[in-house]
């Protein structure tokens, strides 16, 4: 299949010229025969949003949304934005469509609070980590921060993903003359957590420039065996297309079996005793 990542800077708060800048990308992914086209984290809105979060909130069978997916009839789309839940929770949301439908919506389930990060203060937290069907095969949405927390492609690769998709907002940190400190941190992440779960890792990254914040870019593509098949510029818009062979993954599970061996059994059982073992010592506290 070709799978393209739409690498590019959305408008802070502008839902309207957000909409037409996808229609774009997507133009050029159909120009260049992709299959499925992965746009970054709130690719819809922006990220630095703070208090016009409230105000870009959006219901998934919003008009707003329902334009965007409709677009999905020639190719599969993933994009991000605020969700607004039927019970008035705000969520930081990737959708993924095909043939014109609504397949599967990620909530973010790991919010960081920690430097430029203030997430949990606008947004609900996520409580579900579980792949879906598509057209090729079974997939997973990990945001960002969920990337970073082990248990969650761990999670995926169990329940059946072959390829997990990461859309990202990832700023610039500690620039050298050839890469930023947190891109060499992300691929090093996407490399090993590919191999040890045998699937494909699409991380889509935005470029631009918010209330101060820049983000790298570099978005990247690993295989199941944790070799990076490309790789966006840095700090400029690009479509990213290639060309993958979805049945590398079914050639590295066999060659390396660490799916097939994992013991849930013991896993399970020791996080309940951890877990247990945690409400004990909050009890003596």
């Amino acid at each position: 299949m070709r799978v393209g990542l739409a690498q590019f800077r959305p408008v802070l708060g502008d839902l309207q010229r957000n909409y037409h800048l996808h229609l774009e990308w997507i133009e050029k992914a159909k120009q260049d025969q992709v299959e499925l086209l992965l746009f970054p984290e709130l690719s819809l809105t922006g990220y630095c949003l703070l208090d016009l979060t409230y105000e870009v909130g959006r219901s998934i069978y919003s008009e707003e949304i329902s334009q965007l997916v409709a677009q999905s009839e020639k190719l599969d789309l993933v994009f991000g934005f605020v969700e607004l839940s039927e019970d008035h929770v705000l969520y930081n949301s990737t959708l993924y469509a095909s043939k014109g439908k609504i397949v599967h919506t990620h909530r973010k389930v790991y919010l960081p609070t920690y430097g430029m990060f203030d997430e949990g203060r606008y947004f609900g937290r996520g409580e579900v980590i579980r792949s879906f069907p598509t057209q090729f095969g079974q997939m997973g949405i990990l945001i960002c921060e969920d990337m970073w927390h082990s248990s969650a492609p761990f999670l995926l690769a169990q329940d059946g993903a072959k390829m997990i998709l990461v859309p990202g907002n990832s700023p610039v940190r500690s620039l050298d003359q050839t890469e930023v400190g947190s891109q060499s941190f992300w691929y090093a992440n996407l490399e090993n957590q590919a191999a040890l779960n045998s699937s494909f890792f699409l991380f889509c990254n935005r470029v631009g420039t918010e209330d101060g914040i820049s983000f790298f870019g570099g978005s990247s593509i690993m295989n199941p065996y944790g070799d990076e098949v490309a790789r966006a510029n840095m700090l400029e818009e690009q479509l990213l297309s290639v060309n993958i062979d979805l049945d590398e993954v079914r050639r590295s599970r066999l060659e390396t079996p660490l799916l097939r061996d994992e013991n849930l059994d013991l896993t399970i059982r020791e996080l309940k005793r951890i877990r247990q073992s945690r409400l004990e010592q909050k009890r003596w506290i």
